[in-house]
């Protein structure tokens, strides 16, 4: 079992930057790869990021690579998302999760608002 708390969400410009962060508490972070996803009004919800549990195999959605990074600090129990170059596009309420499987979303967190105005 592993708790998930997002943070680091807000309201910025075209153009600005962000880093969210997910503290995860429980044992085993290190073993769970994660993903950071993401709903926008209307529309369903996709996935942004995944990182694998050492950190050695990361993907990021055609939308957003060149300008988000995901990495984790598995001595702090946390993983982000480093996002710029923001578009009003971006935004979107962002959620991470932990899976047991590199691709899997087995726990989620509760989601932070992006919104970037243009």
């Amino acid at each position: 079992q592993v708790q998930l708390v997002e943070s680091g969400g807000g309201l910025v410009q075209a153009g600005d930057s962000l880093r969210l962060s997910c503290a995860a508490s429980g044992r085993g972070f290190s073993n769970f790869a994660m993903a950071w996803f993401r709903q926008a009004p209307g529309k369903e919800r996709e996935v942004v990021a995944r990182i694998s549990s050492g950190g050695g195999t990361t993907y990021l959605t055609d939308s957003v690579k060149g300008r988000f990074t995901i990495s984790r600090d598995n001595a702090k129990n946390m993983v982000y998302l480093q996002m710029n170059s923001l578009k009003p596009e971006d935004t979107a309420v962002y959620y991470c999760t932990a899976g047991l499987f590199y691709g899997s979303y087995d726990y989620w967190g509760q989601g932070t608002q992006v919104t970037v105005s243009s």
